[in-house]
């Protein structure tokens, strides 16, 4: 019988299958690439290309792709064969090194928001080889980078690993002030916690709004829901624990280190939790997982719905963003240390990203925007639009001791001057997790709980990088001029906690009290939507510290944002269009032919009995009769306000005509409909119901 170490990463061209596949000139040249990034020359990539192509062949690939991460915000792959014709009739495989290295897929169906002309169709991939190439089906997938004819990156690795190597060039200069000569880079490292739901493939097919949005639209509330918290770390059902089985096989063959699994606490609600690695390789990994995921789950006759919030009213789903940054020697720079020293560049860190997260509030709020998301933030499972730090009390402690210039109570007085009296010690894990928390330090990494579970990562670590590094450049410039490094640090980490303590917060994040603290007391920025908050990535300060540092061009951001707003305006007139369907063919009709059915027993009951009062049945038909004439109106309210859409100016405008007048109309029109729901006989209502769908899976 296999063991899991017996098949893990066996499907991927990892260092093992590298060392064991290539000649040590071969392998060595390669490793500078990824750890140094050197160039590839292309001789060496030739052989790279043979020996993995060889590798894939002998484990049943017959053809590759560049797989790539364009903004649609899923995976895009191209599939071509090694096969090439012989003279003598029978084929055979090849795959070079040009053909590993650059790929030519057609760009021309992807978003572009305006970096690509109408008739450049041509875009370009090119071969990220710090994330290694895997096997999928049949298939050799190689990780590329996506750009344009014109070279701007269309895709959401190319900026993540600016990102991270503008991070790395910072976080060395800090190093190197600290005496560190030995660290050659700094990376930032991610373990993305998956949300999901499962439900059963028949039940799933019976939802046009769950097969058109990933959503429902309508659905009353099931008599049974979370109340009882009964779901949380429960039992595992036999068919879910059968999907999560199968669903660690294959992700343990593509060396994608799942970890943790239970149910969360709504019903149908899961979690998988990997372990920690690069950011590049954990988005890379985050995507896959979702695909196999939903792979899977077909497999057993389930639908894993990753959207944000499918059901209203019961909690959503999520993607904590637990990140922290290490040293290539393994060091975690946001783990307290044993000397004074040690302990002075921990809180240096710490504060970059306080300040980081301060001044950039809008850029994280922006990085986590969907239409999904925006359903779930602020709901009982989810912290809200407004962002915060959580630090713990000890911690909160050591920096209000710092910033005051008084002595720290714990064991002892110990004054703190950095660097030459000794920082007190502190345990390494002293903080509550704090799920009120958008952004809470957990001992020795920071957990971004605002994604949605459907969001790629990439986006919230392209934007959390960026703003450290900006930190990070800043204190770098003064202290590099400093005539007293160890003054310039104390005062410096003392003046960072005195600009930006407001956004420190370590109570509930879910009272009311503390939005209206947050946004007329400390001034903290409070975008609700989408369309709130996106157009101000365009905002100077946002355009200037990210082009400034590499990570985007103007041009890059100005797409980006035409894009996320698209995708918000597109995936909400889905819904709409989706709701106008339902009702027309499906929930007026079942109303009205339960309705009728009802009057018509009421007026049999009585021509056999005119005593009889049927007031059941006639108080029923009532009922039913004004939600029909509801439901009629607002109906056309929203098919009236869909039409005016066309006259928004543009995409900004067509988003905030979305948020504010078309959702709000959708949300009046399901009310009468969910109501008319709990009404109408089972045996009538045409979908699944909230408590078929939820409580499906054995």
């Amino acid at each position: 019988m296999k063991t899991v170490s017996d098949y893990f990463g066996s499907m991927v061209f990892d260092d093992r299958a590298m060392r064991a596949n290539l000649s040590a000139e071969i392998y060595a040249s390669l490793r500078k690439t990824i750890d140094e990034g050197k160039e590839l020359d292309i001789g060496v990539a030739n052989a790279v290309a043979e020996a993995m192509k060889k590798w894939a062949v002998e484990r049943g690939a017959t053809h590759f792709t560049h797989w790539f991460q364009p903004l649609t915000g899923i995976t895009a792959e191209k599939h071509d064969s090694f096969i090439s014709p012989s003279p003598d009739g029978s084929i055979i495989m090849e795959f070079s090194g040009k053909e590993l290295i650059k790929g030519e897929p057609d760009a021309s169906s992807f978003p572009s928001g305006g970096l690509r002309a109408t008739f450049e169709a041509r875009g370009y991939t090119a071969w990220d080889p710090t994330s290694y190439a895997f096997i999928k089906g049949n298939t050799l997938c190689i990780p590329t980078a996506f750009c344009s004819y014109g070279g701007p990156a269309l895709d959401k690795k190319t900026p993540l690993l600016r990102s991270m190597e503008v991070l790395n060039k910072q976080a060395l200069r800090i190093l190197r002030l600290f005496g560190n000569d030995k660290a050659k880079r700094v990376v930032s490292a991610v373990g993305p916690e998956q949300e999901y739901f499962l439900i059963t493939q028949e039940m799933y097919e019976q939802r046009p709004d769950l097969r058109f949005t990933g959503r429902t639209l309508f659905g009353a509330k099931s008599p049974k829901g979370q109340e009882l918290d009964d779901h949380y770390f429960g039992v595992i059902k036999p068919g879910v624990a059968a999907f999560m089985e199968d669903l660690n096989d294959e992700l343990w063959k593509l060396g994608i280190l799942a970890k943790t699994e239970h149910n969360e606490v709504a019903p149908a609600q899961h979690e998988l939790a990997p372990i920690y690695t690069t950011t590049n390789i954990a988005t890379d990994h985050n995507q896959l997982t979702m695909e196999i995921m939903q792979k899977v789950a077909a497999k057993h006759g389930l639908v894993c719905l990753l959207h944000e919030k499918p059901f209203a009213g019961v909690n959503g789903s999520g993607k904590h963003n637990n990140w922290s940054i290490a040293t290539d020697e393994g060091q975690n720079l946001l783990s307290p240390g044993e000397t004074p020293y040690e302990n002075a560049q921990f809180l240096l860190f710490l504060c970059a990203v306080i300040k980081a997260v301060d001044d950039y509030q809008d850029l994280l709020r922006i990085s986590v925007a969907t239409a999904g998301n925006d359903h779930r933030l602020g709901a009982n499972e989810a912290p809200p639009a407004v962002i915060s730090i959580f630090l713990g009390d000890e911690l909160n402690a050591v920096l209000e001791a710092i910033e005051t210039d008084t002595p720290y109570h714990k064991a002892k007085k110990t004054q703190m001057k950095l660097g030459v009296d000794v920082l007190p010690k502190f345990n390494r894990d002293t903080t509550d997790r704090n799920r009120t928390s958008p952004f809470a330090f957990t001992g020795n990494k920071f957990e971004f709980r605002m994604l949605g579970s459907s969001d790629s990562i990439a986006c919230a670590n392209i934007m959390l990088n960026s703003a450290v590094a900006e930190s990070l450049r800043i204190y770098a410039d003064r202290l590099e001029k400093a005539a007293d490094f160890e003054t310039a640090l104390h005062d410096m980490i003392k003046k960072t906690i005195k600009d930006h303590k407001r956004i420190i917060f370590n109570g509930n994040g879910y009272d009311d009290a503390w939005i209206t603290e947050a946004t007329k007391k400390r001034g903290l920025l409070n975008y609700r939507t989408t369309a709130d908050c996106m157009p101000h990535l365009l905002d100077e300060k946002n355009v200037t510290m990210l082009t400034s540092l590499g990570v985007f061009s103007k041009d890059e951001l100005e797409s980006r944002c035409e894009i996320m707003l698209e995708n918000y305006v597109k995936s909400v007139i889905i819904e709409a269009n989706t709701m106008i369907n339902m009702v027309h063919k499906r929930i007026a009709p079942a109303i009205t032919r339960f309705t009728a059915d009802l009057a018509k027993q009421a007026s049999e009951k009585k021509a056999l009995s005119p005593d009889l009062a049927c007031s059941y049945e006639i108080e029923l038909v009532s009922k039913l009769s004004e939600l029909t004439d509801s439901i009629t109106e607002r109906t056309d309210d929203l098919e009236e306000a869909m039409l005016e859409l066309q006259n928004a100016e543009d995409i900004i405008a067509e988003a905030d005509y979305i948020c504010h007048t078309i959702l709000p109309k959708m949300n009046e029109l399901r009310i009468p409909c969910d109501r008319a729901e709990l009404l109408t006989a089972k045996s009538y209502w045409p979908f699944p119901t909230y408590g078929d769908l939820l409580f499906s899976v054995k």
